[in-house]
């Protein structure tokens, strides 16, 4: 809990500070610096160790942030996560920012998983209904899950609606052994 309120302070902060022009790329920066940091050792070894000072820290990160086309702000940004001991956070801090700049825009970012890779026609068939349906723009992703067996998994924000097999035999489960 307290984490991501933290994170969502930074994320604000951050969001106020950049213009227009700059907004996506420092997205895509700090999504990339999470998913570094999420799958490297070697990275989450350099900025959890005390080992290390806090200006070798910002070096590491300004330098894969100079690498991602990150702006000045954004690498002053992760300087300040440094030395205020926050950069533990830098993933939920890149989620809230995301947050924030799906909100700017009036997009709303849904995740649509399937057993199998979705055709391109489906996939767009599925885009108009959810805009449709969510009366705004929608930023869709699709995943495949094989483990669904058959049917649709759609996630949008905390909302998830499972028409998969594994999803209805879970239900029927739960069902039969209530009673």
């Amino acid at each position: 809990m307290i984490k991501t309120t933290v994170a969502r302070r930074y994320a604000q902060a951050l969001f106020e500070l950049l213009d227009q022009s700059t907004i996506e790329v420092t997205r895509s920066t700090l999504d990339s610096l999470s998913q570094a940091m999420g799958e490297s050792d070697q990275l989450r070894h350099v900025v959890a160790s005390p080992a290390f000072g806090v200006e070798e820290k910002t070096a590491v990160l300004t330098a894969l942030a100079d690498k991602l086309g990150c702006p000045p702000i954004g690498r002053a940004f992760l300087g300040q996560l440094v030395k205020k001991s926050r950069i533990g956070f830098l993933p939920e801090i890149a989620h809230a920012f995301g947050t924030l700049v799906d909100q700017a825009k009036g997009t709303q970012p849904v995740t649509v998983s399937s057993a199998a890779p979705l055709p391109g026609t489906e996939q767009d068939r599925i885009k108009v209904r959810l805009r449709e349906t969510l009366k705004r723009e929608v930023d869709v992703t699709f995943q495949t899950d094989a483990s669904h067996l058959a049917g649709l998994q759609i996630s949008i924000g905390s909302t998830v609606v499972d028409s998969t097999v594994r999803g209805r035999l879970r239900d029927l489960q739960v069902a039969l052994t209530r009673e």
